[in-house]
């Protein structure tokens, strides 16, 4: 009887949830999201910064941006590549926006897993491109920046 590893479990979860993100899905995404969740995005533009829960993600992060999108947003993985908790996913996001706007960009999600759910992600991507296409994100609430 074999059982699967803790580094083939992480990846399989997480290439699952990116093959659906590509189809349009999102939901396996954020269903790989524990409730306290951390998203962070480094630099210096207005969405910049570690959005902390699950709920401040979706509510801050997610539905502002992709309330900005013309279009269904179109991913392509290119790689999911896991060391036990760590996953490392590199993929391609094409959209447009409201504003007619390309924003297509390149991505390396950096994740911290956690009894089989995403416990933290550091998200690395072309921050000129996020300043040049997108609008600024609503105000954070009061809890985000006290936390």
């Amino acid at each position: 009887m074999s059982t699967i590893s803790p580094t083939d479990a992480n990846r399989q979860r997480m290439r699952q949830a990116m093959a659906e993100l590509d189809k349009g899905n999102g939901q396996p995404f954020v269903d790989a999201m524990a409730d306290d969740f951390s998203w962070t995005i480094p630099g210096d533009t207005p969405w910049s910064r570690t959005y902390s829960g699950k709920q401040v993600v979706l509510n801050e992060l997610l539905r502002p941006l992709y309330a900005q999108f013309a279009a269904p947003y179109v991913s392509t993985t290119r790689r999911v590549m896991a060391d036990g908790d760590m996953v490392v996913i590199e993929f391609d996001g094409r959209v447009t926006t409201k504003a007619g706007k390309a924003y297509n960009n390149r991505y390396c999600y950096v994740c911290c897993m956690e009894g089989g759910l995403m416990k933290d992600l550091m998200e690395y991507l072309d921050t000129a491109l996020v300043s040049s296409a997108l609008e600024a994100p609503p105000s954070p609430s009061p809890a985000a920046l006290a936390a």
